[in-house]
């Protein structure tokens, strides 16, 4: 089995807090690199439908460009 790299998430770019609840930013998802199905709130895949890698890599370069 691989071991994992620990992600170090920083606070106010990766996520914020909400009512006690982690809320991760498109920029948490973008890094990620893939749509989880969980209707997130911030998810740059589902706003684009991204279905194929060129659609993820449409959105990555207007989240580039946006500077989120």
């Amino acid at each position: 089995m691989a071991s994992r790299e620990k992600l170090q998430l920083i606070e106010g770019e990766d996520y914020y807090w909400e009512k006690g609840l982690m809320v991760f930013t498109s920029r948490f998802h973008l890094g990620r690199g893939y749509c989880c199905k969980n209707d997130c709130r911030h998810c740059p895949y589902k706003s684009a439908t991204a279905t194929t890698q060129a659609d993820v890599n449409d959105v990555k370069a207007r989240e580039a460009e946006s500077g989120s």
